[in-house]
């Protein structure tokens, strides 16, 4: 056989092997995005799990629980949100474009976002509150997913909302998911004083919105 077959010959006898390299190698990185996607979601369930049987209030001056109870001081009083179920404490940003993705994603790192058109805390209208799931732990960390553990809420459960130093408390009335395409909540029409929390559905996609409903109540 000549030097020159030969030198083809080994060639091919390799190609198998790096066949099955690069499958391995391909199967790995899938594993190691899956993991860094989904990581943080199983972070978050674990830590509320960890904490649910510990209650949880707000309160004006921070306190550390002693194993009892848990007080909660909110993290901006211009303009925050408190969901105590959770352990969601995080400012709001006001008059966020939700169809801009480049000005919510800005809005996303600093914590959750107001949408631009809906009213403010108090008013008659519909108080419009988003954040996203975000899609890896990259993101993640880039983007201050507060809204992770929202499926959590039920009916009854009190969100505290603080505007200019003033807090109102809404109580949930609705948990529903709607498609990407259902914006008609962004303008909604209403006589109450309604709160609207959303964000993508299931966690680290983006197939889906969960929306959580709440009104304006004077009884925590």
């Amino acid at each position: 056989m000549s030097p020159k077959r030969k030198k083809v010959t080994k060639r091919l006898s390799k190609s198998p092997r790096i066949i099955l390299i690069s499958g391995i190698c391909l199967i790995g990185l899938g594993l190691l995005l899956l993991f860094i996607t989904f990581m943080p979601i199983a972070v978050n369930e674990i830590h509320y799990h960890l904490q649910s049987q510990n209650p949880v209030t707000v309160s004006d001056t921070q306190q550390l629980g002693n194993g009892k109870t848990i007080v909660i001081k909110p993290i901006n009083d211009v303009f925050g949100i408190v969901i105590p179920k959770i352990r969601a404490n995080a400012a709001i940003i006001p008059n966020v474009d939700p169809y801009d993705s480049s000005a919510y994603q800005r809005a996303l790192t600093k914590g959750v976002a107001h949408a631009k058109g809906s009213v403010f805390p108090g008013q008659v209208g519909n108080v419009f509150i988003f954040s996203h799931s975000s899609v890896n732990f990259f993101e993640a960390l880039r983007y201050n997913s507060i809204f992770y553990l929202l499926d959590k809420l039920e009916v009854d459960d009190l969100i505290y909302v603080y505007f200019n130093k003033e807090q109102f408390i809404y109580r949930v009335t609705e948990k529903k998911l709607i498609t990407p395409d259902q914006v008609y909540y962004l303008a909604e029409k209403t006589n109450d004083r309604l709160i609207t929390l959303m964000t993508c559905w299931p966690p680290g996609t983006t197939f889906k919105r969960l929306i959580i409903r709440g009104i304006l109540t004077t009884q925590p």
